[in-house]
């Protein structure tokens, strides 16, 4: 391994090694030079960023930097959990949701309790619980002695991650995660309501607030004002700790130019799931006797519905392309039930059966640490060597087209094509090529995955930053649009002019101070 120096004033930036057998081309010399000039820039001073590339038809590393340095890797944790739950589930795996009665039943009478049962459903939204409770009526049943049972035994009742910041409790993209759930909207945002406010008849009229999914459970307290036509949309939704009470204030303009949507986790998904599905069988006739409650379903019990979702090859774009943290840790919870058949799914069994499934796609795991599946816990540690290997060895799984295609794609400004990456690198060469993996929080910028270059050739990436005083991710959307520019028989100072007339736009999303993935800021991609 040679060792490229980089002189940098200001910066006590690590130097890069480099593979100098993979970097004997002229094109290959010049990538490294220009990646070093990058990673030189003085916003990198005391921060530990790291980024590998290979080639991805030899897996031949081109660029190492920092690549064995153990980092945060934010969202790109999403990369080890949903190739792990391929490996582990499959790309047809489904979750299921079932309506079951224990007790006897007499013509359209259910002496007894009907129970509803869980497997961590995330697309079970609404329409979805209507069409279960449609199912029970169409099965003839029309009214139940007993109680409504809400059955979320399938995964344990830890419902937040390992050091999930209390701060962040009413974000819908730190929703608690419960194996019967409720999803607030057809991206399966779950464990969350979505609140969009409207304007009333007139400036200084109370606004209006319809809520997805509507329900019984969860009060909303509407302090909304209507505002002059053209004013801004001020509109915020609070919950306190532990409080199943939202509280709506903020104006909504006169005449609004676009639809305003706040997210909101609650506290009780299967509260919320459950009462959910006692408003739909209401609505379709079906009576219950008995309160609402939980507990197990008997073993013993008769199915009446049996509700299968869509398969997780193609609940993927949504997990990716959005980053969805709940998704993620249903998952890793599904995959812990998956490997200790008859336990409750948890994140203790979820991540031995991710770790498992990484090593035997050749991950070195040792020095992997996994807090959560998401990424949203800083007790995640991996290095860009380990993701690079992941990347690599996913090309030649059953799964890859599709897990790639899930990836959000540069450039793309269709939400399910570009998704987290629809406003990065527009306009440069890696837009509408590049496929990768967004990673951000405070202090965290990641980008990891596939780009080709003017020759056609695959590479294989993965870049982290953390402890950078600021956002740093333009400086990694840069490197990877270096890769993109590359492949072309030219000089390092050639290549670096060329790059120089790139524009790429800096992106940092924030959201009360702190940075966070523009998927979970409505409107922010």
């Amino acid at each position: 391994m040679a060792v490229t120096a980089v002189a940098a004033a200001g910066t006590a930036f690590a130097l890069s090694a480099v593979n100098a057998a993979s970097a004997d081309t002229t094109s290959d010399a010049a990538l490294v030079a220009t990646l070093d000039q990058v990673f030189a820039d003085s916003r990198l001073a005391g921060s530990t960023t790291g980024m590998q590339v290979r080639d991805g038809a030899t897996g031949a590393v081109i660029y190492s930097h920092n690549a064995d340095q153990r980092v945060i890797p934010a969202s790109n944790e999403k990369l080890m959990t949903s190739a792990a739950a391929l490996e582990v589930l499959g790309t047809g795996y489904r979750f299921h949701t079932l309506a079951r009665y224990s007790g006897k039943r007499s013509g359209s009478t259910v002496t007894g309790n009907l129970y509803l049962r869980g497997q961590g459903d995330p697309t079970m939204t609404y329409a979805q619980f209507d069409a279960l409770a449609t199912a029970v009526a169409k099965a003839g049943v029309k009214k139940v002695t007993g109680s409504l049972v809400a059955d979320d035994s399938w995964f344990d009742h830890t419902p937040l991650g390992l050091d999930w910041s209390w701060q962040d409790e009413a974000y819908f993209d730190n929703a608690p995660i419960s194996a019967l759930t409720v999803a607030a909207d057809t991206n399966y945002d779950t464990g969350a309501l979505a609140i969009v406010d409207k304007p009333g008849s007139a400036a200084g009229k109370a606004g209006v607030l319809s809520v997805s999914p509507a329900n019984s459970v969860v009060t909303i307290v509407n302090h909304t004002v209507t505002g002059k036509q053209g004013s801004a949309d001020t509109v915020t939704a609070t919950r306190p700790h532990g409080s199943n009470t939202i509280t709506v204030s903020g104006s909504t303009p006169l005449k609004p130019t676009a639809t305003h949507t706040t997210m909101v986790a609650v506290p009780d998904p299967t509260r919320l799931a459950i009462g959910v599905f006692r408003d739909a069988l209401k609505r379709h006739g079906v009576t219950i006797t008995g309160s609402t409650t939980t507990g197990t379903t008997p073993s013993t019990a008769t199915t009446l519905s049996d509700h299968a979702s869509i398969t997780l090859g193609q609940l993927l774009p949504s997990f990716l392309k959005l980053s969805n943290n709940g998704h993620a840790e249903l998952l890793t919870k599904a995959m812990g039930r998956a490997k200790t058949p008859g336990s409750a799914g948890s994140w203790s069994t979820g991540l031995a059966a991710s770790t498992a499934a990484l090593k035997q796609l050749g991950v070195d795991t040792t020095k992997i640490t996994m807090g959560d599946g998401s990424g949203l816990s800083r007790r995640d540690w991996l290095t860009t060597n380990q993701i690079a290997t992941l990347l690599n060895a996913a090309q030649h799984r059953p799964w890859f087209a599709t897990w790639y295609a899930a990836l959000p794609i540069a450039g793309d400004p269709n939400p399910m094509v570009g998704g987290t990456l629809r406003s990065r690198m527009v306009g440069t060469p890696a837009a509408g090529n590049l496929h990768g993996k967004t990673g951000t929080l405070t202090g965290v910028n990641a980008l990891s995955g596939y780009v080709k270059d003017k020759a056609g050739r695959t590479l294989v990436f993965s870049s982290v930053s953390n402890s950078a005083p600021a956002g740093v991710a333009d400086i990694l959307d840069r490197a990877a649009v270096a890769l993109a520019n590359s492949g072309a028989a030219q000089s390092a100072n050639l290549m670096k002019k060329e790059l120089g007339t790139i524009q790429v736009k800096p992106h940092v999303v924030t959201r009360d101070g702190e940075e966070v993935e523009c998927s979970w800021v409505p409107n922010a991609c």
